[in-house]
């Protein structure tokens, strides 16, 4: 199933938000037409770990795409620009706050070349405000929304939250509202011009800390791996390593009791309910450290499983993205890379019925297919090689 087959994207985003939208309108069928600077191309391609000169991260968002390397700064560049855009029926784009409009690349320029576009906007803080001028990067957004005054241990500092989540969902947000953009086209045949944001993205995750500040009146603290709702629901300390415990409901606490050897504290008034426990926090937390430190972390896997308690151990990387659930689900996808050899790529997290999950298109080189897609809108050959001469465009490698 390929829903999105004949809408073509123009992507002018990178690092990692844009870019991630992007790769999943392409697992869903749609034609990604990745912009890029001649000079290095988008920024991940350098970031460390590289494979044969490759970032890393540049691979994990860029599959099913086509590059093509063009200078935005001068006319005959803009003017691919909006020839695609005239084909295109999204456009995502992550510049800062007016740089657009400054190439002649923004909502309102290319909607007069194309009024139905669905153009998503991808910024640090939104277009508008008093911060609408400012460039945003994920950790910036994990410090200035509040996310990293709950991260961390009680007693320790701020921690950042080493995935880049902000960026990410960012990418996810903009997926859906580009997915309710082409819907909203396809119902009234009108273009629509949206944003998404790190910021809001950021207040978006924080929206149930809000509701519990507006009714408590307290500012939330750190909780380190716990929840300031739930108790006992973090990680503990077993006899050798960290295995994460999640008494969610007062069922499951009986039921940690019944297994753990804490039957005489079961219905103890400080422990009993829920509400009880939350209340004596930290000496609900001191009993059932202790009784935790007596086992191992595959005993009490295997102990709190069986009795349905909810429990995970603390897994290292490597050792989850080889474990059996993982391979069930075909998460992880191998693939061949027509320059860089055998590779792997996380699967977009969507199963559909029917259809297997692999790599349609790997990331591509720098400027792979800007001779096929120029050639496309109607360049000559001899015109795209004058181009590629003035440094208007680069070619890049198109066969290995």
């Amino acid at each position: 199933m390929f829903p999105l087959k004949g809408v073509r994207v123009l992507d002018l985003s990178k690092i990692l938000a844009g870019p991630l939208c992007t790769q999943y309108l392409g697992e869903l069928g749609a034609e990604v037409i990745k912009i890029e600077p001649p000079e290095g191309g988008d920024d991940t391609r350098s970031w460390p770990p590289r494979k044969d000169g490759q970032g890393a991260v540049f691979l994990a968002v860029n599959r099913n795409k086509q590059s093509v390397a063009i200078d935005l700064k001068s006319p005959e560049g803009v003017e691919i620009v909006k020839k695609i855009a005239k084909s295109a029926q999204v456009v995502v784009e992550s510049y800062g706050t007016g740089v657009a409009e400054r190439l002649g690349i923004d909502y309102r320029s290319l909607r007069e070349v194309n009024p139905s576009l669905v153009y998503c906007a991808i910024s640090g803080y939104g277009r508008t405000g008093p911060m609408g001028q400012q460039p945003g990067y994920d950790l910036m957004g994990q410090a200035f929304s509040g996310i990293m005054s709950l991260t961390g241990e009680k007693d320790g500092g701020p921690i950042r939250s080493p995935f880049s989540p902000l960026d990410q969902t960012t990418g996810m947000h903009a997926l859906v509202g580009v997915l309710a953009g082409l819907m909203n086209r396809q119902q009234t045949g009108e273009g629509k011009y949206m944003e998404v944001s790190l910021f809001e993205t950021a207040l978006a995750f924080l929206a149930y800390n809000a509701q519990s500040y507006w009714v408590k009146g307290v500012v939330p603290e750190r909780f380190g791996s716990g929840h300031e709702s739930l108790c006992p629901y973090q990680a503990f300390e077993a006899a050798d390593g960290y295995v994460l415990l999640g008494v969610g409901n007062d069922n499951l606490w009986r039921k940690f009791c019944a297994v753990s050897g804490l039957q005489a504290i079961q219905d103890d008034p400080k422990f009993k309910t829920n509400p009880d426990r939350v209340a004596h926090f930290d000496e609900t937390v001191r009993v059932v450290a202790d009784v935790m430190k007596r086992q191992t972390v595959d005993a009490w896997v295997e102990i709190l499983q069986r009795a349905g308690v909810p429990c995970a151990p603390i897994n290292p990387l490597d050792k989850v993205l080889a474990h059996p659930q993982t391979t069930a689900r075909h998460m992880v996808m191998d693939y061949q890379h027509p320059f860089l050899g055998a590779e792997r790529a996380v699967a977009q997290p969507i199963w559909i019925e029917g259809r297997e999950r692999k790599v349609l298109a790997p990331p591509p080189m720098l400027g792979q297919h800007t001779r096929s897609v120029l050639s496309q809108l109607g360049y000559a050959a001899a015109e795209i090689d004058h181009m590629a001469e003035r440094g208007t465009v680069l070619l890049g490698p198109e066969t290995a």
